[in-house]
């Protein structure tokens, strides 16, 4: 049985969920008026970059498009691989780019709290975060469960719920705006994190190109496009192994060109001293 997807599905499709839209409002109006009204009424910081406004705007806004738009329709009823670039979207996208545009001054008083200290520290350290972020990733991929957020819908939310906290944590060590506390690693640690970031969703990508279909519920989906549940499947696990590993390598590309652009700045200094020295 095939459906049609076509002009008409783009326009209704769309999620209107009030706690998806609040959720949006909410992140974006609450973060404005900190680092604007409140960041001037009480002195706390700097003014922002708008870089790193744009980012933070950008990050809520993709990970809102990925649940409101008819990608979540697509994904939940027809296509394992529209539900699959969501699943990017919600972690690889959004959360990195939120991290980037908070400022230190807005996290920093977090760290009074001794519980919340204490949690936040074990939870963004390296390896807790990288294990945590990929056992989770690989847990809700498992047929079983897979299907079952697909039939449940609160189940579902928990999910996504879940994969958005724990990209935040997994992506706090490399994008951390603090210097202490909850810091980010050195330069090479990081490079290393996120090289090392990418071979999970590689390994369950590529297991997923080249195994028969394992989600019932698209087999037995209208099709769309003449796809079928094979080449769906080949197509969910190619999204999760070549544009997911693809960002990886342009964060740890450009983590490297930093780190050398930093080498060398050190190096003109320590030339500069020991001329001035032997003068």
């Amino acid at each position: 049985m095939s459906t049609d997807v076509g002009l008409d599905f783009w326009l209704t499709q769309w999620n209107w969920q009030p706690t998806i839209i609040l959720a949006a409002i909410a992140a974006i109006y609450l973060y404005l008026y900190a680092i604007g009204p409140l960041r001037v009424k009480y002195r706390l910081g700097p003014p922002m970059k708008t870089s790193r406004v744009v980012a933070y705007i950008l990050g809520v806004n993709l990970i809102f498009l990925s649940l409101f738009s008819p990608l979540d329709k697509l994904g939940d009823t027809y296509l394992f691989s529209a539900h699959m670039l969501q699943h990017l979207m919600l972690t690889i996208a959004g959360p990195p780019l939120m991290i980037i545009g908070l400022p230190d001054w807005l996290v920093r008083p977090l760290l009074r709290n001794r519980l919340i200290f204490r949690v936040g520290r074990f939870l963004t350290y390296p390896a807790v975060a990288f294990t945590l972020y990929n056992v989770n990733f690989w847990l809700w991929h498992a047929p079983s469960l897979y299907d079952a957020t697909l039939y449940n819908e609160v189940l579902h939310i928990f999910e996504h719920t879940i994969f958005i906290g724990l990209a935040f944590l997994y992506w706090w060590p490399v994008f951390s705006p603090l210097q202490e506390g909850w810091p980010r690693l050195s330069m090479t640690g990081q490079i290393l994190y996120i090289f090392l970031g990418g071979m999970p969703t590689v390994l369950l990508g590529a297991g997923l190109t080249f195994t028969s279909p394992l989600y019932t519920p698209y087999i037995y989906a209208p099709r769309v496009w003449g796809i079928s549940p094979m080449t769906d499947q080949q197509l969910g696990g190619l999204i999760m192994w070549v544009p997911a590993n693809l960002a990886y390598i342009v964060v740890a590309g450009a983590l490297f060109i930093r780190w050398m652009q930093e080498q060398e700045i050190k190096q003109r200094a320590e030339e500069a001293e020991l001329y001035a020295h032997d003068l």
